[in-house]
């Protein structure tokens, strides 16, 4: 009879234990969620912030620029000859577009356009540019491509006042992407390299512009 109690009272016992290991471990879960829950969303309000800030700076850049981003392309094209990759309104302090074009011997220039007037303020080879085979595949397909970064920025345009533009691999599909402000809104664009379609970019959450 003693046998059973004492036999009794252990497997009491380890159950208990194994309750309270239970309970902690679920304790542990819950704070592991709720701790993932908060690292998510103290990522996503900064993602957020600096959405914010890039649209900031854009307008802010727009506002003294009377050239457009498809005819500083068409600028530095006539000043570099090649094939434009790239058009971003710098708002560094450089206080001018940056038109990155890669000629037929596979050297990228970066050509700098007034934004007041579209004088070309120089240009200058980019020595850091090293293409991977990424690099090579979005020229390659730029470069048979019926819309160019310049019939690309046009398109673009006709959802706001262009501030970037440039080559996108977007999960295998290699299409312009061009960044637009109007008012207080920023848009992001993906258009076909194809038929100049312009549809948005699926990544954007930010207010349409």
């Amino acid at each position: 009879m003693k046998r059973n109690i004492v036999i009794a009272t252990l497997t009491a016992a380890a159950l208990a234990t194994g309750g309270t290991v239970a309970a902690f471990a679920a304790g542990d879960d819950e704070a592991t969620a709720t701790q993932r829950q908060t690292n998510t969303s103290a990522q996503a309000a900064t993602d957020r912030d600096d959405a914010d800030d890039d649209a900031t700076e854009d307008r802010t850049a727009v506002r003294g620029a009377d050239v457009t981003a498809a005819e500083a392309i068409a600028a530095a094209l006539k000043h570099t000859p090649g094939t434009a990759v790239s058009a971003d309104l710098d708002d560094d302090g450089a206080d001018a577009w940056k038109v990155s074009v890669v000629k037929g011997d596979g050297t990228e220039y970066d050509v700098r356009i007034a934004p007041d007037s579209g004088k070309v303020l120089g240009a200058q080879r980019d020595t850091d540019d090293d293409q991977d085979g990424d690099d090579r595949a979005e020229l390659a397909a730029v470069k048979g491509a019926k819309t160019d970064a310049r019939e690309a920025a046009l398109a673009a345009a006709h959802k706001g006042t262009v501030t970037e533009v440039g080559i996108d691999d977007d999960n295998g599909t290699v299409a312009w992407s061009a960044e637009t402000v109007k008012g207080t809104g920023h848009g992001e664009w993906n258009i076909a390299l194809d038929t100049g379609k312009v549809t948005q970019d699926r990544d954007d959450d930010g207010d349409d512009a």
